[in-house]
């Protein structure tokens, strides 16, 4: 049995705020944010014990998400726990994950380190709940870490505050670990969680972003939230830390504008905010299909139409798509994912220059024809990307917002075909092509004089 390693106590911890969270500069938290902004596109990895049933408990579905089965079903952890024993990922290949990911024009992965039920997919000094006291024993984190960093990927982890295992935390309910425990120490927790965060930060390299969920239950409250905030951002002053780390996300519409509460950016949750989040970096996370970890029950999967077109919209908006993929047990991501990662990636290899690094679009609503991503060029035009979802049938695509100025256009797809450009009192024209580039969204470059 390992011994469970605490840091210093949680009430010492609050005397020595810090320093970075409170000084930092708007240039120095620019900077810091600078590679987030440019990204645009991730990949979220939900995987652990919970692939195991897969959605199904004792022979029946279970109603809810594949990852709160042992919510859902109310699972003992007597009755949880022997899942390790049939945990074993031999078909796992960090290398393909990575370059799936990649091929899509993803710029960076979020992996379940730990989900809600506590389970660590890295073999922690804190505790035997892990990927150690499973039939694969081998560390799953590490290959990630390692592929990410030999194919300029940027690895970031999801790290649930909340913890249905440990016997510590302060929520309880009958079936949690911590049942017979009459007196849970949310001090004692918070020093096991910060142990397994010091683990995390040390032993995988450059961890671009800290991911929490689960601060929604009472045992978490704002004041241990800012002290995280603050530890981390003393551990490691370029870390990114979403805003689930405090109180502060406002639901599943990812953001409170409130100050007081600590947190990088905000976390829409399989939602696109109408108008973004104007004035704050945003992150809408969302799924393939219905679920975020594996089900052998939904089939409910997305087109590669409408996730790229989310993409689309997301980024015209000024945030970022992180969408999800739930590995099976046994290491494999579904089919079907891979075939739409694939179809965004073979457009991404032709317009990625229209999503990573824009800005959102100057107009106030989107257009009727699609969307719209801009940039700043070195000579200091901006540059407009319309993103055109429905090519119009005359041929002729207006941009209003733009009447009576001028510019020079191009198809994304074919640079060097110019296209003709009239400003116009009821919007700027441009003279296309008969046929679209591409059936779901074709990208009509303008560069502003």
């Amino acid at each position: 049995m390992k011994t469970r390693t605490l840091t210093a106590t949680f009430l010492a911890s609050l005397l020595v705020m810090s320093a970075f969270a409170q000084a930092e500069t708007k240039e120095e938290f620019d900077q810091r944010m600078a590679w987030f902004r440019e990204a645009r596109f991730g990949m979220f990895i939900h995987w652990g014990l919970y692939s195991v049933p897969a959605g199904e408990w004792k022979g029946g579905k279970v109603k809810g998400l594949a990852e709160w089965i042992q919510s859902g079903a109310q699972i003992p952890v007597a009755d949880y726990t022997p899942l390790k024993d049939r945990f074993n990922p031999v078909k796992y290949d960090a290398d393909a994950w990575v370059r799936l990911a990649k091929d899509a024009g993803m710029k960076y992965i979020v992996i379940t380190s730990k989900h809600h039920d506590g389970f660590c997919l890295w073999d922690s000094k804190q505790t035997d709940w892990d990927i150690g006291s499973t039939p694969y024993k081998k560390d799953l984190l590490k290959p990630l870490a390692d592929a990410c960093e030999k194919h300029g990927i940027k690895l970031c982890f999801y790290h649930s505050i909340m913890d249905w295992h440990h016997p510590d935390w302060g929520t309880k309910k009958p079936w949690r670990g911590n049942a017979e425990n009459p007196a849970p120490d949310m001090d004692r927790f918070t020093a096991y969680l910060k142990a397994q965060l010091d683990e995390l930060l040390t032993g995988y390299g450059d961890i671009g972003i800290l991911w929490f969920d689960g601060e929604w239950e009472d045992a978490w409250t704002h004041e241990r939230g800012k002290d995280l905030y603050a530890w981390l951002r003393r551990k490691n002053p370029k870390l990114i830390i979403n805003n689930r780390v405090d109180k502060g996300r406002k639901g599943m519409e990812g953001m409170s504008k409130d100050s007081k509460y600590a947190g990088d950016y905000g976390t829409p949750e399989q939602q696109i905010p109408a108008n973004g989040l104007p004035g704050f970096d945003w992150e809408s996370c969302m799924t393939l299909n219905g679920t975020w970890g594996f089900s052998k029950f939904d089939e409910k999967w997305k087109s590669a139409g409408n996730l790229l077109q989310n993409l689309i919209d997301i980024a015209s908006k000024g945030g970022n798509y992180l969408l999800i993929v739930g590995p099976t047990a046994e290491g494999e991501i579904p089919a079907a994912s891979i075939e739409r990662l694939q179809a965004i990636g073979a457009w991404m290899k032709t317009n990625a220059e229209s999503i990573h690094g824009t800005r959102a679009s100057p107009f106030p609503t989107a257009p009727s024809w699609g969307r719209c991503t801009s940039r700043k060029l070195a000579d200091g035009k901006t540059r407009l990307y319309l993103h055109v979802f429905d090519w119009p049938a005359d041929r002729l695509l207006v941009v209003k917002g733009l009447e009576g100025k001028t510019g020079s256009a191009f198809l994304l797809a074919d640079p060097s075909r110019k296209l003709e450009v009239q400003p116009h009192a009821d919007g700027l024209r441009i003279q296309l092509p008969a046929t679209a580039p591409d059936a779901i969204s074709s990208v009509v470059v303008l560069d502003q004089d």
